[in-house]
């Protein structure tokens, strides 16, 4: 099987490719995908792996979108990557690990850090790529000021593009608020 990669912006996804990989995120999180995941993964760009030729299925698809992350003192540029999925029938061929690789080229391009939530089920996925759970304190900017976020230590995976200097773990993560799971 041959594929091939496009990334977008999600202003350049037709609605038939926003259905497309909704379908594809409803398919491969078994209906544990909600409409406020899905809001999360827009607005930034978007990897899109599909089969070769005419009409090609959807296989697998990342997106990486910014976030600010206020640490030590500083709003650091995120680039952190939502819905990443592939297809229940191509699993275990490598293509996840081809969508992380343009994931990690825009972060890479783009942000001064990668941040991302794991599943137990997809964090060797990261870890494997060098990705690296966060050791310290995570947080969160909300509505009445900052708020701990204990729940999420431990799930969420830090990369550091060449030449940045990673967080100290000694001080904590405060991601921006947004609706639903904030991380």
């Amino acid at each position: 099987m041959t594929t091939h990669t496009l990334t977008r912006h999600t202003a350049q996804l037709t609605p038939a490719d926003l259905a497309e990989i909704r379908e594809l995120l409803d398919a491969a999180f078994e209906g544990d995908f909600a409409e406020e995941d899905f809001e999360h993964a827009l607005g930034g760009m978007h990897v899109l792996l599909r089969e070769d030729g005419p009409g090609g299925a959807l296989l697998a698809h990342g997106s990486v979108v910014q976030r600010r992350v206020l640490h030590g003192g500083r709003a650091l540029r995120t680039g952190y990557v939502e819905a990443v999925a592939v297809r229940a029938d191509h699993r275990r061929r490598g293509l996840g690990g081809l969508v992380m690789a343009e994931l990690e080229r825009v972060v890479e391009a783009a942000y001064v850090l990668g941040a991302l939530s794991a599943s137990e089920e997809g964090a060797a996925l990261y870890a494997g790529r060098g990705w690296r759970c966060w050791p310290g304190r995570i947080g969160a900017l909300g509505p009445a000021g900052p708020v701990a976020l204990p729940e999420e230590e431990g799930s969420t995976y830090l990369w550091v593009p060449a030449g940045a200097t990673a967080p100290d773990p000694a001080g904590r993560l405060d991601f921006d608020w947004r609706d639903g799971d904030v991380l």
